[in-house]
């Protein structure tokens, strides 16, 4: 792997699991120390976040990790929305349509009561996407949704635990994989929208409950 790849993998990871909060300084020459990398490297990696729109450059020198705020979150889930519901469609008249039954039936076995489940159940999730992918067939789509799940990753560790959301969202992908296993596009379209609605909804709920309140900090 090149350097400037190894650079923008372990800044992507850092970003994506909040090692380097929104609002962080990304300085050139801690960074190449940091990561091992030269500069040249460092900057092509900085390049690449800031395409992604995970970084921004304040001022020619300064780059910092770019916050995260409702509305970025509500303009991301429209993309998404969008994305996903077209995917799902065109998996469910694919030939690959039947490779969804195994998954409608892997997220039917999943449990969350042990420590490690929620891990399990992030890497289900993203053998579906992967399959979406091959059954919707589609490279100009797959590249948008990929930008797409680079900031999900990043959504979702902002947003606090919630338990009973989590085995909701089973049940959604469960009900979604089915549908286009059955070959019923419209069905995976619906399911995808609710569970899309649902998951914003539960995101953005978060958010407002992890922001501080200006009464409590008057109180403490």
């Amino acid at each position: 792997m090149r350097a400037s790849d190894r650079a923008y993998s372990a800044l992507l990871d850092d970003i994506q699991t909040g090692v380097l909060a929104p609002g962080t300084v990304l300085g050139e020459v801690e960074q190449s120390a940091r990561l091992g990398v030269s500069r040249t490297p460092l900057r092509a990696a900085l390049a690449r976040l800031t395409s992604d729109g995970l970084v921004a450059q304040t001022s020619p020198r300064v780059t910092v990790v770019t916050a995260v705020d409702a509305g970025d979150i509500r303009s991301l889930f429209v993309a998404r929305r969008a994305l996903e519901e077209t995917a799902v469609r065109l998996a469910a008249v694919s030939p690959r349509a039947a490779d969804f039954a195994d998954l409608a039936a892997a997220f039917d076995d999943v449990h969350l009561d042990r420590e490690e489940a929620r891990d399990d159940y992030y890497r289900l999730i993203a053998d579906f996407d992967a399959a979406l992918d091959t059954a919707a067939a589609n490279d100009y789509l797959t590249a948008a949704l990929r930008t797409v799940r680079t900031h999900l990753v990043r959504v979702r560790r902002l947003a606090r635990d919630q338990p009973e959301r989590l085995s909701a969202s089973v049940a959604e992908h469960r009900l979604i994989a089915a549908a286009i296993a059955a070959g019923d596009a419209d069905l995976a379209a619906h399911a995808t929208h609710v569970h899309l609605h649902n998951a914003l909804t539960s995101i953005l709920e978060s958010l407002d409950d992890a922001a501080p309140s200006p009464h409590r900090k008057a109180l403490a």
